[in-house]
C-alpha cells in the first residue's frame, strides 16, 4: 500500500510557473500508474493528467494541454506537475493519485475510479 504526500501549492500571479510534488512511500512507486487531478472552489473534482509507470506514455486534459507537464522520478518516489502560464481558472486543490500495475505497461488512466490512492491535494490559487 502506498501512501501519498503532495507539496509545493501556493499563491501566484497568473502568467508565473509553479511546481507541485507527490511524495510517495510505502511501496515501489514502480508499480504504479500515476495521475494529477484538481477540485476547483464548488465544481467536482477534474482530470488534469496522467502518465505510465515509467514515464513513456502521458496524456492531459485539454484544459492545460501545452502549458503543464507531468514527469515522476521512480528512484526517488516521486510525481511532479509543473504548471506554466498559469491563469485564474486553474485554483484549485491538486491530488495526486496512483494506481497498481498487475502488469507494467503503457497504461494510464483519466477515470479517479481507475485510481486505488490518493493524497490530501495541495492547494494553489491564482491571482489575476
Amino acid at each position: 500500500q502506498v501512501q501519498l504526500v503532495e507539496s509545493g501549492g501556493g499563491l501566484v500571479q497568473a502568467g508565473k510557473s509553479l511546481k507541485i510534488s507527490c511524495a510517495a512511500s510505502g511501496g515501489d512507486f514502480s508499480n504504479y500508474a500515476a495521475g494529477w487531478f484538481r477540485q476547483p472552489p464548488g465544481k467536482e473534482r477534474q482530470f488534469v493528467a496522467a502518465i505510465s509507470w515509467d514515464g513513456g506514455s502521458n496524456y492531459y486534459a485539454d484544459t492545460v494541454k501545452g502549458r503543464f507537464r507531468i514527469s515522476r522520478d521512480n528512484v526517488g518516489g516521486t510525481l511532479y506537475l509543473q504548471m506554466n502560464n498559469l491563469n485564474p481558472e486553474d485554483t484549485a486543490v491538486y491530488y495526486c493519485a496512483a494506481a497498481y500495475l498487475n502488469h507494467r505497461g503503457s497504461y494510464y488512466y483519466t477515470n479517479p475510479f481507475d485510481y486505488d490512492y490518493w493524497g490530501q491535494g495541495t492547494q494553489v490559487t491564482v491571482s489575476s
